[in-house]
Order: structure tokens, then sequence, then C-alpha cells
């Protein structure tokens, strides 16, 4: 029975749209284990066809944010190491995951980019304790190394001097510098997708980079292999930046999670609505703009071609006829 108030049913509507929208967040942060469960890509740096593609990461896209361990994270270069066990694993195209990070930590728009590779510290010695944390390299490793103060030392204290590096899913083991060519043989081949001229190579290298600390090198796919952590790992590499300077590594703590399944186009309609600190809608495909409003067009018109169908199928089915056929019989009584 229908409330005859008007204000009464619109209350009424309003309570159940709140309470459909409360279980679809709750039933995505229940899948994904992150709040919120779902970011907007802003920018083009993951495209990888100009017109837009499902299954790559486009503008406007909804990307499901997945609480992964930092461990559990697979990288490029552990994806394509043939001798390896992730050989062969792809996420949005290509090989590796796409996380969501926080730019050393700080506040702001998270990036979402590709793990190209993971240096972790291999040979360490324990620092000197007395230091203030803010001291340089050189007091707190006074018998030299690299001070990372994130990384558990020997002692199992927070901090330790990294002597040498290692990277998993490459021929890097025990170096204190990093110089890696993803060209095939070295390494999985990594295609820049630029043009290729007087020592600049088609594929990404790594050359001599001492690490700050350990963590994860990112990259956008189409950002052609200027990598997020700047020319000190790649030459050339203009680096995002933070209000503390050129992304490092990325830390565990940085991490917000990492990229799991895509709803193309949606996303859009927040960009169209977003304030003059958002991109907009600029580095949206166009054919993103078709299928949104497809999308919309479905939304609204699927229910009343839906009750169409069924009031066709409803006159012919045999239930009808019964009861069309009692009420004349009954009329003639």
């Amino acid at each position: 029975m229908s409330d005859s108030n008007p204000f009464n049913n619109l209350l009424r509507e309003m309570a159940l749209a709140v309470a459909m929208i409360a279980f679809l967040v709750l039933g995505l942060w229940a899948h994904t284990g992150t709040m919120p469960p779902l970011v907007v890509v802003e920018s083009s740096s993951m495209i990888h066809e100009e017109n837009g593609e499902v299954g790559s990461i486009d503008a406007g896209d909804l990307i499901l944010v997945m609480d992964t361990p930092y461990d559990n994270i697979v990288t490029f270069a552990e994806a394509s190491d043939r001798q390896g066990k992730y050989f062969g694993y792809e996420s949005h195209g290509m090989a590796g995951d796409v996380i969501i990070y926080q730019k050393n930590g700080d506040s702001g728009t998270p990036i979402i980019h590709r793990a190209i590779l993971r240096v972790e510290a291999s040979q360490t010695t324990s620092p000197d304790r007395s230091v203030p944390e803010t001291a340089d390299d050189t007091d707190h490793c006074p018998d030299e190394g690299t001070y990372d103060s994130a990384t558990l030392d020997a002692d199992g204290q927070l901090g330790t001097c990294v002597l040498t590096w290692s990277v998993p899913g490459t021929n890097v083991t025990d170096s204190e510098t990093i110089t890696i060519r993803f060209d095939g043989y070295s390494a999985g081949y990594y295609d820049c997708k630029r043009f290729a001229h007087a020592n600049v190579e088609p594929y990404l290298v790594v050359w001599n980079w001492q690490p700050k600390h350990a963590g994860i090198v990112t990259l956008g796919d189409n950002n052609q292999c200027s990598v997020d952590q700047g020319g000190l790992v790649v030459n050339g590499s203009s680096g995002v930046h933070s209000t503390s300077g050129v992304a490092g590594p990325v830390r565990e703590n940085w991490l917000v999670g990492v990229a799991g399944g895509e709803i193309p186009w949606l996303g859009t309609v927040k960009l169209m609505l977003s304030g003059p600190s958002s991109p907009g809608t600029q580095y949206v495909p166009g054919s993103s703009f078709l299928f949104l409003a497809l999308v919309i067009g479905g939304i609204i018109f699927a229910p009343v071609g839906l009750e169409a169908i069924v009031k066709k199928i409803m006159r012919n089915s045999p239930e009808m006829y019964q009861a069309e056929a009692e009420t004349d019989y009954s009329s003639e009584e």
C-alpha cells in the first residue's frame, strides 16, 4: 500500500537510493580491502592507444584499488624473466603489476604507474645509532654504505647501511651500483616506443645507479622510459615531483594499493565535475565520450524497453489467454 503523501514518497525513494549506494561501496570495500576502493585516472601516462582501449588504463577509467601485500607485487623485471616463476604474468596490457602510490609518502594526487623493478639491500652493516636521523650518510655509515632508514638491520632495528644491492628478475646481485639493459637478453625487453638515435637506445636502460634506499622503480606505459625516479636511474628521465623532491623508489608505506579491475569511461563524469586543481577531461580519449553516452543512454532507456518486452511476453502467454477467456465467460453470465 503506497503512501499518498508525495513528500513521504520522496523521502522513501531517497533513503532507498542512499542505501543502494552504501551497499555498493561496502561491497567494493569488502572486495578490495581499501577505502576508497576506486580511483579515477586523470592523465594519459598509461594509455596504449591514442583513441583508448579496454584492457589498458586510459584517462576517465575507474580502477579498483586492491589491498595487495607489498612483497606480492610482481615487477616487469620479474614477469619478463624467462627463468623466473612469474614469467608471463600480465596486468593491464603489459608484464608486471600496476601500483598506486603517494610520491615520497607526501600528500597529493597518487600516481598510478607500472612496477618496473624492485631494488633490495644485499650486504649491509649496522649504522652509528648515536647520530640523529637527519644526519648524512657518512655520519650514519662511517664504514661506507648508503643509509636506508626503512630497512631492517641485522640487529632487528630499523635503519641499516647498505653496501650492495640486488634486483629480482635480473642478473644484478650483490652489486654496489645497478646497470640493467632491458634489451631482451640481459633482462626482458622493454620497448621505449621512441626514435632511437646517437646513444639513445630503443629499450629501457638503467645505468650505474646507486639507490638512496630500497623500493620499487615505476614508469608510466606511455612515458617513453622516463621513470618516475628521475635521471639518476635512467638518463633523460624528468621524474615525478612532490613537495619533497623527485620521487624515490616506492617504499611499502607509500603504497596505496595495486590496480585491479577496470571500469572504463565512467570516471569521465567525475573529471567533468572536478575543480580547477584537476586536469579535467583534456586527456580523456574521444571514444570514451561516445561509449559513456551509450552507457548512460542504456541505463535510462533499458527499463523502458524491458517493460515493453515483459508486457508483450505477458500478453502472448497462455495464462493471459486463459484469464481473458474466464473474464469473457463471467461477463456472459
